[in-house]
């Protein structure tokens, strides 16, 4: 699937912590039905081959929603399952590793938190960044906070989109109009939720108005 930035506009982490009353894959189904523009699913504790066969079931969902979807950390079970891409962190495999042994429409993110850090995913070859934690985040306790100044700086300092990433809800989304980047990722504001479409339905347009102004 080729990347475009408007893809990045509602970007969903999934958490299992949430999980229950629903199983994952249903949640990510409701949240794709209210409007989610991508999604991310975030595994950091299943066995290789159980994450593996999760991911191709995702990607099934994924796609009927024309939704692309990018896998958290794990390289090999992207390409594996068919994954559009793969967002990694500060201490996972460099991106212009990573760049050189995926096809050319492999979707790479990269998490950044300083302006060097977004020249050199740039330079490497990442598709877009992850810029936060904007706020304080329930599943990250311990991640550095990023203002809206830092944001704006990080996210204006490359051509290449960013989403911000870190303790997003509806209401706090407005602190960081004006932040420079392309959309938001949020996991509890969507998979928390009791109504998981509707809050993605709201959050959608509310990302958009602060993105777009429209």
């Amino acid at each position: 699937m080729k990347f475009k930035k408007e893809m990045l506009l509602l970007y969903a982490v999934t958490d299992r912590h949430w999980t229950g009353r629903q199983t994952l894959e249903e949640q990510i189904e409701e949240a794709l039905a209210g409007g989610v523009t991508i999604l991310q699913l975030r595994e950091k504790n299943l066995p290789e081959e159980e994450f593996l066969q999760e991911a191709i079931r995702v990607k099934e969902i994924c796609h009927r929603h024309g939704v692309p979807l990018i896998i958290n950390d794990n390289v090999e079970v992207a390409l594996k399952s068919g994954a559009d891409g793969v967002h990694v962190g500060i201490e996972d495999a460099p991106v212009s590793e990573i760049r050189a042994r995926v096809p050319a429409d492999f979707i790479i993110g990269a998490t950044c938190k300083t302006v060097e850090q977004a020249k050199k995913a740039e330079q490497a070859g990442a598709d877009y960044m992850g810029v936060g934690a904007v706020f304080p985040s329930p599943t990250k306790t311990t991640a550095i906070r990023i203002t809206r100044e830092q944001l704006y700086e990080i996210c204006t300092s490359v051509q290449i989109p960013a989403v911000a990433i870190g303790g997003i809800t509806a209401e706090n989304i407005t602190e960081i109009r004006g932040g420079g980047m392309a959309g938001a990722a949020v996991v509890s504001a969507i998979f928390g939720a009791a109504d998981i479409p509707k809050a993605a339905g709201d959050l959608k347009k509310k990302v958009k108005e602060i993105v777009t102004g429209a």
